[in-house]
């Protein structure tokens, strides 16, 4: 497993210097993520070698000589027998059980990056909810000090609604009712 050390170790300092905050918020990343990897069952692993594999142009090249070869051991093209005559029948056989194997790989890659996803979503929730009430507490208190230095601000409805405590549950209400109220609106 590798450590957020020797992650900061091995990676040479940028030219211009970030602020702390931001290197360490990268090595964090760089290190959940590498965790995450590490988690990985062997099933996982193959899943995911296999998906990154039939993922890129080599796979489809291969694909193309296979197919080519195929067809034309099977053609008499060079009189030779054919093990699997037009139409190819054993080739159809061996094509559909490659393609239920990959697609089987490729969703369980994907289930496993989805559920990445969905934690870092939670996270970023989880954030913007506490950061969101952070700022309703400043605000309070600013308002809090303009009120005891005498600042008139009481005129200003935005500020106002600003101070207002966030219920997530009444966002998500609202989101949905606009987006049903939507979809009434184009049938």
């Amino acid at each position: 497993m590798v450590s957020k050390k020797s992650i900061s170790k091995s990676v040479k300092k940028p030219k211009k210097q970030l602020a702390s905050i931001i290197e360490q918020n990268i090595h964090t990343i760089i290190h959940t993520r590498q965790t995450a990897a590490n988690q990985r069952t062997t099933e996982e692993r193959l899943a995911d070698v296999i998906t990154e594999f039939s993922g890129r142009m080599y796979f489809v090249y291969f694909h193309v000589v296979w197919f080519g070869i195929w067809i034309l051991l099977n053609s008499s093209f060079f009189g030779l027998k054919p093990f699997d005559p037009y139409p190819f029948g054993l080739l159809t056989m061996v094509v559909s059980l490659e393609a239920i194997f990959l697609a089987t790989f490729v969703l369980i890659s994907q289930n496993r990056l989805s559920a990445e996803a969905d934690r870092r979503a939670d996270l970023d929730l989880q954030i913007g909810l506490l950061t969101e009430y952070e700022l309703t507490r400043v605000i309070k208190m600013l308002d809090a000090m303009q009120d005891k230095m005498g600042i008139e601000n009481d005129s200003d409805l935005e500020l106002l609604d600003l101070e207002k405590n966030v219920h997530p549950e009444d966002v998500l209400e609202e989101m949905d009712r606009i987006q049903r109220r939507i979809g009434q609106l184009k049938k």
